[in-house]
């Protein structure tokens, strides 16, 4: 069995679309690391983030966000997982990110991403 094939992806959908920060959190190993990109933090400066505590304070700051959340595409296979995300702000806003995961015992152990935001 592959690893990724660990990672509950239907539960890490839900997770995303219901923004359920407790419940995406649990899918972290602990000391799981997330790497962004975006405009504010360039590939020579990107956001880090060490450990599922950390990760989760990130999660939840995104999660009390009045946005909504679409996972347009998920791949699971032997190196990892993927997905695509739309997001959209109420006033119209939207974001989107595309991730890669590293998985071991069906925990996330390293996320990378990069993400997009319409600009004014």
């Amino acid at each position: 069995m592959s690893t990724s094939e660990l990672l509950d992806v239907d539960a890490l959908r839900r997770a995303i679309e219901s923004a359920d920060a407790d419940a995406m959190a649990k899918l972290f190993a602990a000391d799981a690391t997330v790497v962004m990109i975006d405009q504010e933090h360039p590939p020579s400066r990107p956001q880090t983030i060490q450990g599922r505590e950390a990760i989760r304070a990130m999660l939840d700051d995104i999660c009390s966000r009045d946005m909504t959340h679409e996972v347009t595409h998920l791949v699971a296979g032997d190196s990892g997982v993927a997905y695509t995300e739309m997001c959209r702000y109420a006033d119209g806003t939207r974001v989107e990110v595309a991730m890669l995961m590293d998985v071991r015992d069906g925990r996330i152990t390293r996320q990378e991403g990069v993400q997009a935001w319409d600009t004014a």
